[in-house]
């Protein structure tokens, strides 16, 4: 891996193969915490964006929202890497995530001149979400499910991809905050890795590129050296079940499996704190994270790495 800038000759090859394609990019809240790290995400999807590819940008907020919490007395809690929603999160969760990160985003892409457009999922019905009922959960790998009601927290139903697809083709980038609203207009949040996950499959995305404060999916979430660069969906999920991916990387991995089920090509996950990190994934064959496949035994993957440059 390096964090050498990627050149226009290198990028080349991945320029004409994404030309026009559909990537979700979701940005945790980790990365958007520091302006320097929000400001260069924005320049790198502003790359993509003036390339010719059509980015939908997804993000977090989960560090801006437990500081704000802790700030007003409220103590977060959060189950097996989602957090538990009662009123009063509900309204931090729209100060934090529907209000000053989303904005703050917009600003830094406009920054990079993107016609960026802050929205969140109860905006014209973007999502339609049924609000998630008790659940029995193990709260790490290995323990025993105790059942969880977490509150406030929606579940997708329906996303309006013409919606979509309309601002895309208007030449706008949507920056989607994770607030739902149920049928009856009761907003809801939503883990934003599974709003990103479900983004991808309404729009039949080529990627679904979710950017963490790690470098990847690790074998061991101490040690940086066991990056596992190259995985398939069922890989992962073994990790899931040994214990390896924990906390909140769980939701992140089964965002991925559900958009590879659902039609996404290919998933990653990589870190938002690397220097463009963004292209570097996308526009080398080294790569900088995690890159997730339904199969890697599959005659069309196999297929496709004879013709055609993907990470290695």
């Amino acid at each position: 891996m390096t964090d050498q800038p990627v050149t226009l000759y290198q990028a080349m090859p991945y320029l004409r193969l994404y030309k026009g394609k559909t990537f979700v990019v979701k940005a945790g809240g980790a990365v958007l915490s520091r302006p320097d790290l929000r400001q260069g995400l924005a320049a790198d999807v502003a790359c993509l964006h003036h390339f010719g590819i059509r980015v939908v940008l997804v993000h977090g907020g989960g560090p801006q929202a437990t500081s704000l919490s802790k700030a007003l007395g409220l103590e977060p809690k959060l189950v097996a890497g989602r957090r538990v929603t009662d009123a009063a999160t509900l309204e931090v969760v729209k100060m934090t995530c529907g209000g000053s990160v989303n904005m703050d985003l917009v600003a830094a892409l406009r920054g990079q001149g993107v016609k960026a457009l802050g929205l969140s999922g109860v905006d014209a019905g973007l999502v339609v979400a049924r609000r998630r009922g008790p659940m029995r959960v193990a709260p790490e790998a290995g323990a025993e499910p105790v059942e969880v009601d977490y509150g406030l927290v929606g579940d997708v139903e329906t996303v309006d991809c013409p919606l979509l697809e309309g601002m895309l083709a208007q030449g706008l980038l949507p920056v989607v905050a994770p607030l739902v609203a149920d049928a009856q207009g009761q907003v809801l949040n939503l883990n934003a890795d599974t709003l990103a996950s479900a983004v991808a499959q309404a729009l039949r995305a080529e990627k679904l590129i979710v950017m963490t404060d790690t470098d990847g999916l690790l074998r061991d979430a101490s040690d940086p050296r066991t990056l596992v660069s190259h995985a398939d969906a069922a890989e992962v999920l073994d990790l899931c079940g040994d214990g390896s991916v924990r906390g909140g990387m769980l939701p992140k991995v089964q965002a991925c499996v559900a958009a590879l089920r659902g039609g996404v090509r290919r998933t990653h996950v990589i870190s938002g704190l690397r220097r463009s990190g963004l292209l570097l994934e996308v526009f080398t064959n080294a790569g900088c994270g995690t890159m997730i496949v339904e199969s890697r035994e599959s005659e069309a993957y196999r297929a496709e790495l004879s013709k055609e440059p993907v990470p290695a």
